[in-house]
């Protein structure tokens, strides 16, 4: 299938997301809930496929312990040094094997494979283990780059394939060494990290719950389950009308309240969240507008664009919950949504290196209650 432009691919999406919302609301459902067709992950795969290989720009983010190690980040990231930096490839890689998950006669399967083998062979992660056994990097991207690793192998270790399974022994001692790392991290941390970018907690303890849920690591559910419920059980009222900050990706109202779902039983957990978000429950749903971004080629205002995403997989499993305000919170998870496929392809790299992973988890992981 030939590649649509930028400006093709938008009216493309906003096109099938029109259509899948006139058919949703024609079988008598409040809101559509936008699913990932064939057509869009063909053309979402194109853009972690043009920056996989792509060495710089590369923002490394590492402490330098010494000379030795000035040299090109490929050296150290044998298998994640593309995609502008090492947790942006990381989630490309995750997004892609998703992709082929879901539709394994994608256009480029076999270019997906062949990159996917060669990235994540036994030898590359090897190499990308020695950064984190030094003591100056024992931290380097924690929290959020951890987490996208476990959300990875978890992809890996649930896919039916020869090669899924081949690449997740590949990765495995990775995994290990992060799921070990984090349980050594969650027993140190004494304060909850309340930000919308890349160190807030509760998102990356979603994705590492995930992950600790599928292989049955019990040490680490313990970690995250006595974290979360340390930092965020006594939660109310939250603070939802002081965001977006300017550089947010993540709500961290909304990223607490996804978390908990995993972390408490059904009734109690709905106690929980009418006391933690009261304002979605009575009427006062413009407490959250759709973020707006004026400059995308800049890299930290375009955050927004992916808060607009992510707000959309919250709201959409807090909808679940809504009782008689379902239909308006996802309503307004619906505007999220829209707003946040629409700058997918902007044409700026700044944003087209890690939106689309953003964009898939939405329509495929992030929805599920």
């Amino acid at each position: 299938m030939k590649f649509l432009s930028h400006l093709s691919i938008i009216t493309f999406l906003s096109f099938t997301m029109s259509m899948q919302a006139q058919d949703f609301s024609a079988a008598g459902h409040q809101q559509p809930a936008t699913r990932l067709t064939r057509d869009i992950a063909n053309k979402l795969a194109e853009l972690p496929l043009k920056c996989l290989d792509l060495e710089f720009p590369y923002k490394t983010g590492i402490v330098f312990s010494d000379s030795t190690m000035l040299t090109a980040p490929k050296n150290y990231h044998p298998a994640f040094y593309g995609c502008f930096d090492w947790h942006s490839s990381v989630h490309g890689h995750w997004m892609l094997v998703r992709l082929l998950k879901t539709y394994p006669d994608l256009a480029k399967a076999a270019t997906i494979r062949t990159k996917l083998a060669a990235h994540l062979s036994a030898d590359n992660i090897k190499i990308e283990q020695q950064l984190f056994h030094n003591q100056e990097n024992k931290s380097f991207e924690r929290i959020y780059g951890w987490s996208w690793l476990l959300q990875l192998q978890n992809e890996l270790l649930t896919w039916n394939d020869p090669m899924g399974k081949e690449l997740s022994k590949n990765l495995q001692p990775l995994a290990t060494q992060f799921s070990v790392a984090y349980i050594n991290f969650l027993d140190k941390i004494m304060y909850p990290i309340r930000v919308g970018e890349h160190t807030n907690l509760a998102f990356g303890l979603c994705l590492a719950w995930d992950y600790a849920t599928t292989t049955k690591d019990t040490a680490l559910q313990t970690a995250i389950h006595n974290a979360a419920m340390r930092f965020y059980a006594a939660d109310k009222n939250a603070p939802v009308s002081w965001e977006p900050g300017g550089y947010d990706f993540l709500s961290p109202c909304l990223e607490e309240a996804d978390l908990m779902r995993r972390i408490m039983p059904v009734n109690t957990y709905r106690t929980w969240l009418y006391a933690f978000l009261p304002g979605l429950f009575e009427n006062k749903i413009s407490i959250l507008q759709v973020a707006k971004v004026k400059d995308r080629t800049d890299g930290k205002l375009v955050h927004l664009d992916g808060l607009n995403l992510s707000r959309t997989w919250c709201l959409e499993a807090i909808a679940e919950h809504g009782g008689k305000n379902k239909a308006a919170i996802q309503a307004l998870a619906h505007q999220h949504m829209e707003a946040g496929l629409k700058q997918v392809f902007s044409g700026s790299y700044a944003g087209e290196h890690w939106l689309a992973s953003f964009a898939v988890y939405m329509l495929t992981i992030g929805k599920q209650p």
